[in-house]
This record gives structure tokens, sequence and C-alpha cells, in this order.
């Protein structure tokens, strides 16, 4: 199949066309030709007004909930939600039934993926059954394609065990992912600590908890000379412990979730069940940090930490409403509407080619010859309506919401996928 992408402005900081406006010709799924004015023939041609396209966009943090959840999202649905956002390529938590822990689990994973639009890779559990007490057989599952590992939405709490786990992935250069919770200091909090959460009644969850954990989580790294993702990130302190880490030169990089950079605990005074999210929403000057150290280069990707949740879980009283949000189809425009000064540049950098980079992904360079995964977006304006939801669940807060950027579909697999 022929596919013409015309007058597109390349972002890609390792192609040698950055910067520039031009046409782009696939033939099946291989970069044939980058030129100013492209005439052959094809099957589809694609041209819009102020179009960027860049290397296909990574997602390090969804839940895809396939096997066991099927009625809260199925891989398919996943994959349709992820190519609607303009990823290529996310990976799935290890919350599944049964959970990821195994080759086979994994294996499961891989096959599926390869009849789907977009990659799914398996983040592979740590321990057995994710229950947090025995290393699962990582090595197994890294041979069977395993990107990552983690204990997904329960992080490892025990630090002898985290430090085994560390030591256990260096011998094939693999990366431990946290959420940094502690769940000794405020385990059963709603929300963030503060001032709201008094007003409101509700039981806090303070920022020392998620501090005290990537402090030590640092340290083992440290110790261990391991590299270690933390996902999720929530405080201006988190981001003070973690730059301190890289200026030291260890291998800690972040990231951080688009809803934390667009609401904050404020946002909760109506009780919004779809804004209870683990970890929660900070207050505002904290969000403001968060936006400033995006802007400043300190956060490394954003993670979507797309959870879906069934209708059940979140229509109740906000106490008994489960932790989770939907976010993989409205993860730029999220982050787009708040920092409209993001640069095309900066916006690849953090969908992209960081991740890539951390977890040993391919480079996905727009160059002559090359294989053809590439992502479509603008800053143009939409608002999200229910009924053009992607995914299986509909627990997002951005419904509704006026939102700035665009990404207009995806190239991958051979295939042209437009969204707009």
């Amino acid at each position: 199949m022929k596919i013409l992408l015309r007058q597109v402005k390349i972002t890609d900081q390792h192609s040698p066309h950055n910067g520039n406006t031009k046409d782009i010709l696939i033939i099946d799924g291989i970069i044939k030709a980058i030129g100013d004015n492209i005439t052959d023939k094809s099957d589809k041609v694609f041209q819009r007004e102020n179009a960027n396209i860049s290397p296909g966009w990574v997602d390090i943090f969804s839940h895809a909930c396939d096997p066991g959840y099927e009625f809260r999202e199925t891989l398919e649905t996943c994959a349709d939600a992820a190519a609607a956002g303009g990823f290529t390529q996310i990976f799935t938590l290890p919350d599944t039934n049964p959970v990821i822990d195994s080759k086979t689990q994994v294996e499961y994973i891989q096959q599926k993926s390869k009849n789907l639009k977009i990659q799914i890779h398996p983040l592979g559990s740590i321990t057995k059954k994710k229950e947090g007490k025995e290393l699962a057989e990582m090595y197994d599952m890294h041979q069977s394609g395993a990107v990552a590992f983690t204990d997904g939405l329960q992080p490892l709490q025990y630090p002898g065990l985290l430090l085994k786990a560390l030591q256990y992935v260096k011998t094939f250069n693999g990366v431990i992912i946290q959420i940094p919770q502690d769940k000794s200091i405020g385990g059963t909090g709603l929300m963030n600590e503060g001032l709201i959460s008094t007003q409101l009644g509700l039981p806090g969850m303070p920022a020392i908890a998620e501090e005290l954990i990537i402090a030590r989580d640092i340290e083992l790294a440290e110790y261990t000379d391991s590299a270690l993702h933390i996902t999720g990130i929530s405080t201006a302190k988190s981001v003070e412990l973690i730059n301190e880490a890289k200026n030291k030169g260890l291998k800690i990089t972040c990231s951080v979730t688009p809803y934390h950079l667009f609401f904050s605990d404020e946002d909760l005074q109506s009780y919004n069940t779809n804004l209870k999210v683990n970890p929660p929403l900070r207050n505002r000057e904290n969000m403001m940090a968060l936006r400033d150290a995006v802007l400043n280069g300190d956060i490394d990707c954003i993670a979507s930490h797309h959870i879906p949740q069934d209708w059940d879980s979140k229509t109740c009283e906000f106490e008994y409403a489960k932790f989770g949000m939907i976010g993989l189809q409205t993860s730029y425009a999220a982050v787009k509407t708040v920092l409209p000064q993001l640069s095309a540049q900066q916006t690849v950098k953090l969908f992209s080619t960081n991740a890539r980079k951390i977890f040993n992904l391919n480079d996905a360079e727009i160059k002559e010859g090359n294989k053809a995964e590439l992502t479509l977006f603008n800053n143009d304006s939409f608002t999200l309506q229910k009924e053009n939801i992607k995914s299986k669940s509909h627990n997002s807060a951005f419904i509704n919401i006026h939102l700035k950027g665009n990404a207009l579909g995806i190239l991958t697999k051979g295939n042209l996928i437009l969204h707009n």
C-alpha cells in the first residue's frame, strides 16, 4: 500500500529533516521518500493544515484489564483508545487475573497484540501474583517480551525485596517502575491531605507518603546502580528529590500524568469520583510546580495512568468509588491545554523519544528506509463527548471540557489510522 503524507512538519531531533515541512511517501510500511513535492500516485493521501509528524508516541503505564477484567477494558478497546490518542505503543499493567507474572501471561499479551492497531507491551509483575512477597521469574518474562517490571497499582513496600528486584533486572539491563506510595502512611486516605480534605471531611493521603518512598527507592537504586522509573509523581518535593538523584548520575527517571497537570484538589469540592485517583491530586502549588517541571525538562515522560473503571465503581459515594481515570485518548490534549507554550520538540521528547530511550525501544527515526511508526498531531481545539470515547469505560473527568491539542492519527504496522 502506498501512503502519501503531504506537507507535514517533521519533529524528530534524530532526523536529518527535523523542523522541515516535507512530503513523506510510505510504501508497505517503509519510508521510501521524503521530499518537497512528491507526485507518486498513492492509495491514501493525508493533508491537513499545520500538521506535525513525529516518531510514534509511547505510553508507559496503562491498564488494559485483559485478562480477567474485560468488562472494564479489553486489549482491543485499549488499543482503539491509544490510537485515538496518538499512541503507537503502550505498556499494559500486570494487574490482571491471572497476574502477568510468568512467560505464559507475557506471551498471551504479545500474541494478541500482533492483530491490534498498535503494539501493546506487557509489563511483568515484580513479585509472584503481585503479592509483594516473592520475586517472580523476571528473566523468563524478559526473554518472552516483558518491556519492564512493576507491581503496578500495588507498589513494593518492602525495601529488601525491591533491593533484590533492582539487582535482578540489572543482569539484563531491565527497568523497575514504581508508583510512589508508602501505604503505611495514609494508606486509607481518599484524597490529598490538606485544607480541602479537611473541609470535605475526607481522610487524607499526605505528600510525605510519596516523598519518603521516593527517597528510599533512590537510595536503593544508587546502592544497586540499577535503573528505576518513578511514575505518577505529584509533589514539588518529589521533583526535587529526583533532580538531585539525576545530578548524581543515577539511573533515575520519572513521569507525570496529564491529570496531575490539569487538576488540583480544589477540583474535588464537587466530590467528582472521576477525580479520585492515586497518587491523589495535590494542591494548586504542587500542580503549578509540576507544570514548571515539565517545561524545564525535569520530567522525562508523560504517562497516562489509564485506569478504566466500570459504571458501578464510579457512580457511588466518593468513599466507595474506586481509584482511577481513563486517559489515553486525552493525554496530549490535556497537557497542551495547560501548557500551550510547550514546543513540538518538547512534546515529542515527553511522549516518544525519552520513553524509547529509557525502555530500550526502537527509535522510529523519520528517515528514508526506516519502518514508518509515526504520530500526526496539531494544536486544533476539540471537546471530548462521551459518545466519542473509544475506551470501554467512560470514567474521564475531561468529558465536555474544551481542550486544545489534537492527535490527528497514527501510521503504524503499514496502516494509516486517522481520527479527526
